[in-house]
Formats: structure tokens, C-alpha cells, sequence
């Protein structure tokens, strides 16, 4: 660690010696364009308005540099910013959902040319390593979640059951008991087009798999995956357990029907716990089951601010990103959409406070998340991949070994590609 920090303090130092001597290169105001992807679940709270808020607060702290945010939806954000960048207009600030290909093409500035030392030492460990390129950090994490099994305690207790699952047998055997007394989806399974992927390294995880090993390399059609699979199709999907074609049910449909009182288990993360409470549903929460006892690790999830250098704004970009990654700010945004904070000290504040106490299980599993491989270029397009695969896999006639084979025959292509 002592060898990082001297590290960052030189960068410091140079940064510093740099930014004396630049600024908007006009000298007059400077207006940063911000991008960002929309949280919220209507106008009443949507993301526009906590940037919009954010971004007064900061101006009235440096009323030369001025703020300009565009909030989109999550299924458009991501192709308006690579749509602006290809045209040549890309934003100073993005906050989206992957980085990796924008920073293998030299197109943003890194942690430490952006973020004051505390700022950049305030990351949590491991997402702070996620957003690593080639060991160099370019993706800032914003927005953090875990996952972990949720429970109707309301059809949990019509069916008999008094605890919940531990393991694999205890999910198909409490499905079973849940389809018996008339639960519509016993257990959800979402492995619909809109976040395939999610579902799927859950299991991978619980199965003792992954997408990639330790050294990066794809492992998609691993033994372990296999089985995971195999399992699935043959324990829930096959026996009419998941109440639902998993192919075309969607993360959000899932959550939907399982707020209203339709599903008895699912995989979530944070945000269902508003939802649930809102319609009054009784619900617990458990680490992941794995085959026989608990899963190895739960996944992960951070999405990502970057700053683009093609408008020459780092210093203004990296004033207004020590401002929003304060305490206060971090603090903010998770508690408004259920999200886990991204920094070492606002983590530890939401541990210690009771208001939080629902969120200590997700915050405690943050540190040993295993996450997407958003550091590989190729991962976008192995993400969209499994979108439009894996919910065949486990159809009732289908072929997980063959689609987990395809899956890794692109992988491999797409990695010796960006080699």
C-alpha cells in the first residue's frame, strides 16, 4: 500500500503543476457536460432531480464552472454516449455502464489525473479494482449492489416451510411445497433480454463457477457452469417450478410480481426491498444458496462515472467529482434509491447507523463480490451474447453444455480480436 500512495502523491504533484496552468483555455466560465443514467422509478424521484440539485450546490461553490446534466434511461444511456463519442461530440462526464472500451482507445482521463488523494483512497477495495483497465484506474464506481435470496414469508409459512432455503435441495424442495398450495412463480427466474446476465453469474457463483478465472480468462462452458445449468433446467425449469418461461421474463417484471405477492423466492438486490414494502409484502432476505451449503461469493454490481479528454475540462472534472463523491453526496444517493455506497467511509457510516439495518446484510457481502469482467473490452459484447442465449439453455428441451460452448467460442474470438 505505501508504494500506492507514493504513487498517487506524484501524480498529485505533477497533476497539480499542471492544472496552474490550464483551465478552460479561454479563461472565461466553463460548462460541463454531464450524462447519466436515471435510477428513479417515475418523475417523483428520478435522477434528474438529485443531479439537478447537486449541480447548484456545487456551482455556488465555484460559480465558474457550470453543470449541464442529461439523464436518460438505462435501456438508452449507454448507446447516447457511445453515439456522441463516435460523432465526435463526447461528453466531458458519463455515468454509465461500462468503461473498459472507451479507455483502451485512450479516450479518458485516469482516477489519478482526475481526484484529489483522499477521494481517490476513499474507494471500497474491490470496486475500486473493478474499475481498473490494464491496472490503471478509469472507471470511478457509482452505484453499488450485491445480491441475496428473497423470501414471501406470507407463502413461506402457507406452505409449511419454517425456515429458508440453505442450499439448491432446499430451493427445489421449498419450490415444490410453494407450487403445491398454488403460488403462481414459485421461483423467479428472470432470464429475460433485459438482465440475463445478472441471473446468470449468480448461479455461475452459487455453483462454484464464473464467467472468467482469476487471470481474466472467459470460463463460460467450465464443468461447474455446466452443471449450474443443467440443474436449473432440469430442477426447476423443467418441473414447473419458475411459473414463467425464464427466456422471456425480466428482471423488473420478476420484482414486479414478486411485490405483488405472485413470486415466492427470487435472486435481488436493494432496490426490491422499497418495492416489496410499498405493497405490504413480508419478506426476509438470505445469502445466496449454493449446492450445498452457502454460495463461495455473491455478485456484485457498480456502475461507472468516467471523464472523457477530448474537451480538455480535467481540472474542472475532477474539482466537480471530489464534490460528488463527499460523504454527503454518496450518502444521499444510496439512501434515495437503495444502492450501497461506493466509499470506504460512507460505507462505514450506513454499517453504523439503525436507519440502514436492512441494507447491513447486502453492505457486509460488498467486500468479497465477485463482479461483472467490465475491465475486459470484450465484455459488452459477451454480455449481449448471454442476453440473447441463456435464457434457451434451461428451456425444458434445450442444450446448456452447446449454448454455454457457443457463448465461449465468441468470447474467445472477441478476446484474440482485442489482443
Amino acid at each position: 500500500m505505501q508504494r500506492r500512495y507514493l504513487g498517487l502523491t506524484a501524480a498529485a504533484i505533477a497533476m497539480t503543476m499542471t492544472l496552474t496552468g490550464c483551465g478552460s483555455g479561454s479563461g472565461g466560465d466553463v460548462t460541463l457536460q454531464l450524462v447519466a443514467a436515471d435510477y428513479g422509478h417515475g418523475k417523483s424521484n428520478g435522477s434528474q432531480q438529485y443531479w439537478d440539485q447537486l449541480a447548484r450546490g456545487f456551482e455556488k461553490k465555484h460559480p465558474g464552472i457550470k453543470i449541464d446534466v442529461h439523464v436518460y434511461s438505462w435501456t438508452d444511456v449507454d448507446k447516447k454516449v457511445a453515439d456522441m463519442v463516435d460523432s465526435g461530440h463526447a461528453p466531458d462526464l458519463a455515468q454509465i455502464g461500462a468503461y473498459a472500451d472507451y479507455a483502451a482507445k485512450g479516450k479518458l482521463y485516469s482516477a489519478d489525473q482526475l481526484l484529489s488523494i483522499p477521494t481517490q483512497a476513499n474507494f471500497t477495495p474491490s470496486l475500486e479494482e473493478a474499475g481498473e483497465y490494464k491496472r490503471v484506474q478509469y472507471g470511478l464506481p457509482f452505484g453499488a449492489s450485491t445480491r441475496r435470496l428473497f423470501y414471501n414469508k406470507k407463502l413461506f409459512a402457507q406452505a409449511g416451510i419454517t425456515a429458508p432455503p440453505q442450499n439448491w435441495n432446499d430451493i427445489a424442495h421449498d419450490a415444490q411445497l410453494l407450487k403445491a398450495h398454488g403460488v403462481k412463480m414459485p421461483f423467479a427466474l428472470p432470464l429475460g433480454p433485459e438482465e440475463t446476465q445478472a441471473e446468470t453469474l449468480i448461479w455461475m457463483l452459487s455453483g462454484g463457477g464464473g464467467y472468467t478465472d482469476s487471470i481474466g480468462k472467459y470460463t463460460i462452458d467450465s464443468p461447474e457452469n455446466v452443471r449450474t445449468l443443467t440443474w436449473l433446467k432440469d430442477n426447476l425449469v423443467g418441473k414447473g417450478l419458475t411459473g414463467a418461461d425464464p427466456a422471456k421474463l425480466n428482471r423488473a417484471a420478476a420484482f414486479q410480481a414478486f411485490a405483488d405477492g405472485d413470486v415466492g423466492m427470487l435472486n435481488g438486490h436493494p432496490t426490491l426491498m422499497k418495492q416489496a414494502e410499498a405493497k405490504g409484502i413480508d419478506y426476509g432476505t438470505v445469502e445466496l444458496p449454493g449446492t450445498k451449503g452457502k454460495a463461495k461469493a455473491t455478485m456484485g454490481v457498480a456502475d461507472w462515472m468516467m471523464a472523457f479528454k477530448q474537451n480538455g475540462h480535467r481540472a474542472e472534472a475532477g474539482k466537480f467529482l471530489d464534490y460528488v463523491y463527499s460523504d454527503k453526496n454518496v450518502e444521499k444517493f444510496s439512501g434515495e434509491y437503495g444502492l450501497l455506497p461506493v466509499t470506504t467511509s460512507a460505507s462505514q457510516a450506513m454499517q453504523t447507523d439503525d436507519k440502514y439495518a436492512k441494507l447491513h446484510g447486502f453492505l457486509k457481502q460488498l467486500a468479497n463480490a465477485e463482479f461483472y469482467p467490465a475491465n475486459k473490452t470484450s465484455w459488452p459484447l459477451i454480455s449481449k451474447t448471454v442476453k440473447a442465449k441463456m435464457g434457451a439453455a434451461v428451456h425444458p428441451n434445450g442444450n446448456p453444455s452447446g449454448v454455454l460452448t457457443d457463448i465461449q467460442n465468441t468470447a474467445d474470438a472477441a478476446d484474440s480480436a482485442a489482443e
